[in-house]
């Protein structure tokens, strides 16, 4: 407990102390004395507003010893602290169990995301299985019509439109799984994954100008949630592997910078033995991390 909740517990013991002596005397003090007496058993509400409790009992100390000709303000007084204390315990009682709600709420659609994305990752795996399946007995067929060449350009035209399709069902499949990776990721970390393209490399994110102030090596806040979320992105959609790679005029200004995007990926949870990092001296600031495909 803190020195400040202890201070407002002693004041309230003491402020009922006080006001309990007087109680039987005065009808007024005795009925909102039992308001506060019932509100500090109600254990769903004894534990918030000790400040607005405290304060209806010093009031009601107040009451309790007015003088006949200030008695009506004191009166006005202490009932409105005492009501006001009821509205507060209620009040936060309310936000507690709101924001107990909104956590649960929170915990339910990582739950679903995750599901989904495990579905599309499973879709995804018998896709590819079959697709190298199929390639492998295309290539069989493609062997055995070798000799007879009038017949090979028709088989030929059968496996074209046969890899065709399937080419483009495994992509579809391939970016349904991204998408709910980078949902599953965002929803996770509440941070916003930056433009990507893809190349031979892989899937290419470039950090944004923020990333760095300049001549320095630590990155901005926002740029740490960014490297968060593709570290999330990348354990989502179960990457082999994250390349750091990043431009600056001082080639060790550039290999620091570097290390300081590993370090966030990995405080984003992706194993430090996975990352790559390369820091190299050009034109132009440019910081790019690349989660590389199956």
């Amino acid at each position: 407990m803190t020195i400040r909740p202890m201070l407002l517990t002693l004041a309230l013991a003491a402020a009922f102390a006080a006001t309990q002596a007087h109680a039987a005397d005065n009808p007024d003090t005795a009925r909102l004395s039992q308001r506060l007496t019932a509100l500090d058993a109600d254990s769903t509400l004894n534990t918030f507003a000790a400040y607005e409790r405290l304060q209806a009992r010093q009031a009601i100390g107040v009451l309790d010893q007015a003088a006949k000709r200030d008695r009506p303000g004191a009166l006005y007084v202490a009932e409105r602290r005492v009501a006001i204390a009821e509205s507060a315990a209620r009040t936060q009682a309310m936000q507690r169990q709101a924001d107990q709600l909104e956590r649960e709420r929170a915990e339910l659609l990582v739950e679903a995301s995750q599901r989904d994305a495990a579905r599309a990752r499973a879709e995804n795996e018998r896709l590819r299985l079959q697709a190298q399946m199929q390639a492998e007995e295309a290539e069989r067929l493609r062997l055995q019509s070798e000799a007879d060449a009038a017949a090979m350009q028709d088989v030929e035209t059968a496996l074209k439109g046969v890899a065709g399709a399937q080419t483009a069902r495994l992509n579809a499949a391939r970016e349904r799984q991204a998408k709910l990776a980078r949902e599953e990721a965002e929803l996770v970390t509440g941070g916003k994954l930056p433009a990507a393209k893809r190349d031979n490399r892989g899937e290419v994110f470039a950090l944004g100008k923020g990333t760095f102030g300049s001549g320095k090596a630590s990155l901005s806040d926002g740029a740490q949630t960014t490297a968060r979320t593709i570290a999330a992105y990348a354990q989502a959609s179960s990457s082999p592997g994250v390349r750091v790679e990043v431009t600056a005029a001082d080639a060790q200004l550039a290999q620091r910078r570097a290390e300081a995007v590993r370090d966030a990926l990995v405080a984003g949870g992706w194993p430090q033995g996975q990352v790559q990092v390369t820091g190299r001296a050009g034109k132009g600031d440019r910081a790019e991390v690349v989660v590389q495909s199956k």
